[in-house]
């Protein structure tokens, strides 16, 4: 799923922020992002302390940015989810048992989580509810991605807050 998304809405020192081309939730739901490390990994400890250290600077920004632009974040929150499992399901190619070092790569989506969520995997006050590998696209077919204007907004002020907390 790390390398299933639209060309980057941000690259820098840290790594880059996507859009996924298969959301996990509605934008009206919150919103979702990935950033992934400046470098393909397959667990966090590869990247070196500098690395790590952008990244984390990056994935931070990025939660914060959203939370201070989108309104329908307003009194909400993000979630950090650092999975990439998906990757090594015996369905997902190539078909058949994967190592976790040969095939998953380390990205971190970022989700957000406003109080008026609508749909029942992302209620308020609940864990987020992820399907199965097999029902991902039907599950997340319903979902609109953020719109290039909050995209935008999001970028420019996480800019604003790595300058600004991070050089």
């Amino acid at each position: 799923m790390a390398g299933a998304h639209h060309n980057p809405l941000y690259k820098g020192a840290g790594g880059t922020v996507v859009l996924p081309k298969s959301v996990f939730l509605d934008r009206e739901d919150g919103g979702h992002l990935i950033v992934n490390p400046p470098r393909d990994v397959w667990e966090q400890s590869e990247l070196s302390a500098v690395e790590l250290a952008h990244w984390c600077f990056l994935v931070g920004a990025i939660g914060r940015a959203m939370i201070d632009v989108l309104p329908q974040l307003e009194g909400g929150c993000v979630n950090y989810f650092e999975a990439g499992n998906w990757a090594l399901n015996d369905a997902a190619p190539p078909k058949g048992p994967k190592r976790a070092p040969d095939h998953r790569r380390v990205h971190m989506h970022v989700f957000g989580r406003s109080r008026g969520a609508k749909h029942p995997s992302w209620r308020w006050g609940e864990a987020p509810r992820l399907p199965d590998y097999q029902d991902r696209k039907k599950w997340t077919a319903e979902f609109a991605p953020l719109e290039a204007k909050e995209c935008s907004a999001i970028v420019k002020q996480a800019k604003l807050i790595l300058k600004r907390r991070y050089e």
